[in-house]
């Protein structure tokens, strides 16, 4: 069964985001923030990481930075409210392999897009 991290520090967002993926009957975990995020994946592996670029603490992109030192392989797929151009953070997180990019508000139809095509390609890997 694959595993969906959902990690972003504003709850409401994360538990409908939770909710809305359970009712798919995919084995979700949340974390609040990127250092629970880390503990979370120091016990299990999952198979792809939903993350915040904006939070308190360890930023999205430091946490997935240091997702990569412990794991080149799981597909993370950065959330974020900002344009590509308002910043470097993209360039960064593309040299540090994320799938993709799913911009807030979040659209239920692009998520689903966006994380079923990804967790369909590591199944198909299995």
């Amino acid at each position: 069964m694959v595993k969906l991290l959902i990690v972003d520090d504003e709850m409401d967002i994360r538990e409908f985001a939770a909710n809305f993926f359970r009712k798919r009957k995919i084995d979700t975990v949340t974390a609040a923030s990127g250092e629970e995020a880390l503990s979370i994946l120091e016990k299990e592996k999952a198979d792809l990481v939903l993350l915040d670029i904006m939070m308190d603490g360890i930023d999205g992109i430091e946490t997935l930075r240091r997702i990569r030192q412990r794991d080149k392989d799981v597909k993370v797929i950065m959330v974020t409210g900002r344009k590509p151009s308002d910043e470097d953070s993209f360039e960064k997180c593309r040299e540090l392999g994320v799938a993709d990019y799913i911009h807030k508000p979040l659209q239920l139809e692009e998520l689903e897009r966006i994380v079923l095509n990804e967790l369909s390609k590591k199944e198909e890997r299995v």
